[in-house]
């Protein structure tokens, strides 16, 4: 991309010549998928290898991407992102978010979806997918925790939009309740022990706002933090923003000790409901693994 001298110090500018491409944000999209290898990028995105070959080879270029050696013969490479590619990744959520809301919506504000939608879709497509060997998040303390329970037979994972926030006047729909949600997890994560399946509550809240809802509350589960939207990335989890910040809909998944999601209820408007379905789901899961 020829870039004028005007643009020599804008950095939307200089961020278009990495990412103005199609292709180049559809390659991120699914690296952030965990399809890192050649032809599952390939197969991901329907693009010809030679295509491929020279737009890996710009973002590794770049600084976006680097390679690394999986198998020597023949020579396979895997694409990860450079701490430079990681940072990209609460822009390809705003772009998703943008797009679901002003392209595939009709602009309104709201954390839940009509079951109709394109966002309803998306996340029971997630269904049968498998979550990145590596993701991991930071939990109240800071410290990364894996997303997915080495120890469980299954792993529920909810998320929420936020707890203790002044969501404004007037009240955002779908975005209330996430107190209550957590203490009805609460109230049946013994049933959930028992049952052999662990449990992690998922916002974007920071892990110290966290921190202090867990104490207070007196969370038995760890609580997540993908303010850095690595989560929503990885499965293309529906968001909206609300007080300043893109949050998560309201979702549960129900993921196997192999990290393959196996149910998804969204959206979730009966919680208790919700929380009931996702132990006897969980636990059918557990049972069969």
């Amino acid at each position: 991309m020829r870039m004028h001298n005007a643009d020599e110090t804008c950095g939307i500018a200089r961020a278009a010549v990495v990412l103005g491409d199609w292709w180049n944000v559809l390659i991120l999209r699914e690296i952030a998928r965990g399809h890192v290898r050649f032809d599952a990028l390939a197969a991901g995105i329907g693009l010809s290898r030679n295509v491929l070959t020279e737009r890996l080879g710009r973002l590794v270029a770049s600084g976006v991407l680097h390679r690394s050696l999986y198998q020597r013969r023949p020579v396979r490479y895997e694409y990860l992102f450079t701490d430079a590619g990681s940072a990209l990744l609460p822009l390809l959520v705003a772009m998703q978010d943008w797009g679901d809301r002003w392209v595939l919506g009709d602009g309104t504000l709201t954390a839940t979806v009509a079951e109709a939608s394109a966002e309803h879709a998306r996340v029971h497509a997630v269904v049968g997918t498998r979550l990145p060997d590596d993701l991991q998040l930071p939990d109240t303390t800071g410290a990364d925790l894996p997303v997915v329970s080495p120890d469980a037979a299954a792993t529920v994972l909810f998320t929420y939009p936020a707890t203790g926030i002044d969501w404004g006047e007037p009240p955002i729909p779908g975005a209330e309740g996430c107190r209550l949600e957590n203490r009805l997890f609460r109230g049946a994560w013994p049933e959930f022990r028992r049952a052999g399946v662990d449990v992690r509550g998922i916002s974007t809240q920071l892990p110290h706002e966290q921190a202090e809802f867990a104490s207070a509350e007196e969370i038995p589960y760890p609580l997540l933090s993908d303010a850095a939207d690595q989560l929503a990335a990885a499965l293309r989890l529906p968001t909206f923003r609300g007080a300043g910040r893109l949050r998560h809909k309201r979702l549960v998944l129900v993921v196997d000790a192999e990290r393959t999601v196996r149910h998804a209820l969204f959206p979730v408007t009966d919680i208790p409901h919700a929380v009931e379905e996702s132990l006897r789901l969980a636990a059918d899961c557990a049972r069969t693994t």
